[in-house]
């Protein structure tokens, strides 16, 4: 039988609209919906399906906006396919809905975490201070060796760092607009295809963080975070958990350090998964998975056709299954 993992996007997926046809569909996503409309105070739904212009850019609306329609696709997926994970992993903030389709997690808190997390990440950088950018056609190890080169220039006055090693050469890096701007200059004139500045509005995965991390880690304590049903394979290293207490970890930590995709995509390849389900809006994470892994099946869940073909292709045997633990 073909060995499947969920895959959860994080910023920089969004669309504008997701979600809408998931609940137009299923029931389930229009349960989570206002669910999550309940706890953050104010109608998520319409943020989402209509054209709220830079509000829904905002990172402390954009990081439950977007764990939101991810569990939506997750949980219609669940009761309306036969199709289960062996393993499950999400980008950045796709992590948080990762650990709630495990059901390691309670939704109503990754709601509430991921609007804390979002703002706190916001307020750690002065607006206009942090930048991130994509570079193409170098190894990690080469932009790391230059980005640490430009950090010890500059001393005092400035960081940057890799943030995201997304695999087949495509490093994000990240840290205060000046050293990003140098090191982008530095990566051209060692052998970057490309450098592109990213739209973000903050400096996410960098030592900057740090503060957010905090903050993070003080609202986490006395949250549950219960033993996941299936492994949760985890951004700071890349490797599939199972213990509660490194889940919460690995939440905290992964605020200010890299996210480790290619490490977590070979990890459940390395571990027998041949199919990839992007679960939640749009297909960055297909694409990576496409050019990391050699061969490897990949499938969208983000809008209800989708979920219909999954549920054709693999359809569940006998009643239901609950969408949540405990639920």
């Amino acid at each position: 039988m073909t060995k499947a993992a969920f895959l959860f996007p994080g910023q920089g997926s969004q669309i504008v609209g997701m979600g809408g046809d998931l609940c137009q569909a299923f029931e389930p996503a229009r349960s989570y919906f206002a669910r999550a409309s309940e706890v953050l105070g104010f109608d998520l739904s319409r943020l989402c399906f209509e054209d709220p212009g830079e509000t829904l850019q905002l990172t402390a609306n954009l990081q439950p906006a977007l764990l939101t329609t991810s569990v939506a696709a997750w949980a219609a997926l669940e009761l309306h396919s036969g199709l289960r994970p062996a393993f499950v992993a999400g980008h950045s903030l796709g992590e948080w809905s990762a650990l709630v389709a495990a059901g390691a997690l309670a939704f109503e808190d990754a709601v509430r975490l991921v609007r804390l997390r979002g703002a706190a990440m916001q307020e750690a950088v002065p607006p206009g201070k942090g930048a991130m950018s994509a570079v193409l056609g170098l190894s990690g190890e080469i932009v790391s060796a230059l980005c640490a080169r430009v950090t010890n220039e500059l001393g005092s006055d400035g960081v940057v760092v890799p943030a995201n090693f997304n695999g087949a050469g495509q490093v994000v890096i990240s840290g205060t607009r000046d050293a990003v701007e140098r090191a982008s200059a530095v990566l051209k004139a060692n052998g970057a295809k490309r450098v592109m500045p990213l739209p973000v509005s903050a400096p996410f995965h960098s030592p900057l963080m740090k503060s957010a991390a905090g903050r993070l880690e003080a609202a986490l304590d006395g949250v549950i975070i219960a033993a996941p049903r299936v492994p949760v394979v985890c951004n700071v290293d890349g490797r599939a958990c199972s213990d509660p207490g490194e889940l919460r970890r690995a939440l905290v930590d992964q605020v200010a350090a890299p996210v480790q995709w290619e490490a977590c995509l070979g990890e459940m390849a390395g571990k027998g998964v041949t199919h990839f389900v992007e679960v939640g809006p749009g297909k960055v994470l297909s694409g990576i998975t496409k050019r990391v892994v050699p061969g490897a099946r990949t499938s969208l869940s983000g809008r209800a056709d989708d979920i219909r073909a999954l549920a054709a292709e693999f359809p569940r045997d006998g009643e239901p299954r609950g969408v949540e633990a405990g639920a």
